[in-house]
Formats: C-alpha cells, sequence, structure tokens
C-alpha cells in the first residue's frame, strides 16, 4: 500500500528515534553501573580504611562486578555499531 504523499520518510525518521531511545536507555544503564560502582568504591575505601578487609574487599569486588555490566552493555553497543555502521573510504 502506498503511503499518503509526503510522509514517505516518516516510518524512517520513527525508526531512527525508536533505535536512537534504545541507545539513550542503554547509556543510562552504563551510567546506573558506573554509578553503582563509584559508591561501592567509596564505601570499600573507607572499609579499608577503619582496616576492615574483609568488607573492604567484598566492596571492592562489587565495584568490578558493576564495571563487567557497565563494559557488557557498551560492548552490546559497539556490536549494534558494526552491525549498522558501513565502511566509508570518503
Amino acid at each position: 500500500a502506498a503511503r499518503p504523499r509526503g510522509t514517505r520518510g516518516l516510518g524512517r525518521l520513527s525508526e531512527m528515534s525508536e533505535r536512537l531511545d534504545r541507545v539513550a536507555a542503554l547509556y543510562d544503564e552504563v551510567a546506573a553501573e558506573l554509578e553503582r560502582a563509584a559508591a561501592h568504591a567509596a564505601v570499600a575505601a573507607q572499609h579499608f580504611r577503619d582496616e576492615n578487609v574483609p568488607r573492604g574487599s567484598a566492596h571492592a569486588w562489587a565495584v568490578h562486578g558493576h564495571i563487567l555490566e557497565a563494559r557488557a552493555r557498551l560492548e552490546e553497543q559497539a556490536r549494534e555499531h558494526a552491525r549498522l555502521s558501513v565502511p566509508d573510504a570518503g
């Protein structure tokens, strides 16, 4: 079925908007993971200052876990970019 005159590009704009919304949501998730990592890092630092090595270590591992989660989401975005990217020598 033909689209009404002047609306041919609207589907592409809507599709692009949806894609950008997904990318924005992914970066929101990355930011949230890194904020959680930062919070755990501050707690770990205080525990180490207090010479509470077990608790400091537990929070340090939580930092690492949140960074791994953020990295996984960034890798997902990189793979998506690679799928959509077109090499251009110009």
